[in-house]
């Protein structure tokens, strides 16, 4: 693995009711591992043509004690917008795990996005952040069939193991839940899939599931897809560049059925879906442990 420079790590978001409640953005690594045909941040766009090979930021958790220290405003950091902060390195670096005592000793909550069942290792530190601070960990998962995530998710657990992580999570208290994004057309966007992992999150104990019933393709990103599908799922390839040519975002064929059946179902097990909701839901459970304490 090897070292980048970095002047600084924790930027401000613009809009945090848009993602999970974020206020800041933090990604310690650069660059994934777990080779997803369909990850956005393999676009050319964003810089970094080595994007298999992870890269962590040099001084990276100095950067990081230095930043939460100087800021006035204590907000929600977020983590794993560009690469999985639980990539195979973090077992031996726990770059990441250093990163939450840090968060906990400056008083920041933390959002996670990561497809890697390593983050219940720091059930720990989550549960002390939540004592005072919103706490929400998202786990994509995209398949309920593990030979389907096999071929689209390589390097990543297998989705029984994800939604095993959503239980021990869960059962300790994290607010925790799905990030059901994205559907590839002709792959996932079945409503057998989505029937699948509502059905498995609720049995998991996922307090909400936020969906994309689409992908993105950039240059970069759309080349790699396309030869990915060429070797996965032959012949699939023309149908997508015949449906979206050269689009950024591609909504799956029939997007508004399965969005009635995703709301559908997820209203009918009780699961928050909406953004809006999982992020007053994860506000609530702050002010009633606070309102405990009186």
């Amino acid at each position: 693995m090897k070292t980048i420079p970095a002047k600084t790590l924790v930027s401000r978001t613009k809009y945090p009711d848009y993602w999970f409640g974020n206020d800041y953005n933090m990604n310690i690594y650069r660059g994934c591992n777990q080779g997803c045909i369909y990850c956005d941040s393999r676009s050319l766009c964003y810089g970094n043509p080595d994007f298999d090979h992870v890269a962590i930021k040099n001084n990276a958790l100095g950067i990081l004690e230095k930043e939460l220290a100087g800021k006035r405003k204590k907000g929600v950091v977020g983590t794993g917008s560009m690469s999985d902060p639980y990539n195979s390195y973090e077992a031996s670096e726990q770059a990441s795990r250093n990163a939450l005592e840090i968060l906990k000793k400056y008083g920041f909550g933390v959002g996670i996005c990561t497809k890697n069942t390593m983050v219940c290792r720091d059930i720990d530190l989550l549960q002390g952040i939540s004592a005072s601070s919103p706490v929400t960990v998202c786990i994509t998962i995209t398949a309920a069939d593990d030979s389907i995530s096999g071929k689209i998710e390589p390097g990543a657990p297998s989705s029984k193991e994800r939604f095993k992580a959503i239980s021990e999570l869960s059962e300790a208290g994290i607010y925790c839940g799905v990030l059901m994004m994205p559907l590839l057309t002709g792959i996932t966007d079945t409503g057998e899939n989505i029937r699948g992992l509502v059905e498995m999150a609720k049995e998991s104990g996922a307090d909400f599931i936020y969906p994309a019933f689409g992908f993105t393709m950039r240059d970069g990103s759309r080349e790699y897809l396309y030869r990915k599908l060429d070797e996965l799922f032959p012949g699939l390839r023309e149908e997508y560049t015949e449906r979206y040519g050269a689009s950024y975002r591609c909504d799956v064929p029939d997007a508004r059925k399965l969005s009635g059946l995703f709301e559908k179902l997820c209203e009918g097990y009780k699961i928050v879906y909406k953004m809006n909701d999982i992020i007053e839901m994860s506000a609530d459970r702050v002010r009633n442990r606070q309102m405990t304490l009186f």
